[in-house]
C-alpha cells in the first residue's frame, strides 16, 4: 500500500463523504484534482532540494530524482476521476 499526501486524502474523503452528483462537490472535487498537480510538484522539488543539500553534494554520491521517489512514494497516476472510477 503506497503513502497518500494530504490532497488524494481529502479528495478520497470528499468523494465518500458528499453526493458527487450535485455542483458544489464536483466544483470542489475538481479544486482538489487541480492541487494535486500543484502538491506533486511542491513535493518533487522539496525532495530534490533536500536529496541535494543532504546527499549529493557532501558525499559527491547520487541520489534519487523527485520524480522517482514521488512515483514510488505516493503512485505515479493521479487519482480517477469519479466517472472513471465507477467505469463510466
Amino acid at each position: 500500500m503506497r503513502d497518500k499526501t494530504a490532497m488524494q486524502e481529502i479528495l478520497e474523503w470528499t468523494r465518500k463523504t458528499f453526493p458527487m452528483d450535485l455542483d458544489t462537490p464536483r466544483m470542489i472535487e475538481e479544486k482538489i484534482e487541480s492541487l494535486l498537480k500543484v502538491e506533486k510538484e511542491q513535493i518533487i522539488g522539496a525532495h530534490n532540494d533536500g536529496a541535494l543539500m543532504v546527499y549529493a553534494l557532501p558525499f559527491n554520491a547520487p541520489f534519487k530524482k523527485g520524480e522517482e521517489y514521488y512515483n514510488e512514494t505516493y503512485g505515479s497516476q493521479a487519482p480517477q476521476r469519479l466517472e472513471e472510477a465507477n467505469g463510466e
